[in-house]
């Protein structure tokens, strides 16, 4: 079983909040390379993008919460094939390799973090800027058993 994150939302707040906002239910990378340059900025949604934003991979907007979910080979290659196109795109990867390998990097981090959670587990993630450049911190807040009463 292959597990990746998905974007989660519990209310309408991340409309607010970022500019594009990824829908529910898309797959997210952590995205943070979109700010491997980052000098700061005045509008308020691209300070939020850089500082708790996970990364659609698709719409590439961004979303506050991701959840850990289960995720099929073919799906993984589709996000690898989209993640790499926008790198190319909007990020000037070199060649269509080097994108490929950038998106690699990226899956793989992701993977790694999901990894050990359990299902249903929601990620968050804050960044700062720190003198070493960019800091992410990841934390995870564990799925609680329902009660009917």
């Amino acid at each position: 079983m292959l597990k990746f994150a998905r974007v989660v939302h519990f209310d309408d707040s991340d409309l607010s909040l970022y500019d594009p906002v990824a829908p529910s239910g898309e797959w997210a990378v952590s995205g943070g390379f979109a700010f491997a340059d980052w000098q700061g900025s005045e509008d308020e949604k691209a300070r939020n993008a850089f500082e708790k934003g996970w990364l659609g991979v698709g719409s590439f907007g961004r979303a506050t919460a991701v959840m850990v979910a289960e995720i099929e080979p073919l799906q993984l290659g589709e996000v690898r094939s989209r993640l790499a196109g926008y790198l190319a795109r909007d990020f000037g990867a070199p060649d269509h390799k080097a994108a490929l390998a950038a998106a690699d990097q990226e899956i793989a981090f992701m993977q790694e973090l999901c990894e050990s959670q359990d299902l249903n587990t929601v990620l968050l993630v804050h960044r700062e800027m720190t003198e070493a450049g960019v800091h992410e911190e990841c934390r995870a807040v564990k799925p609680r058993a329902a009660t009917v009463h």
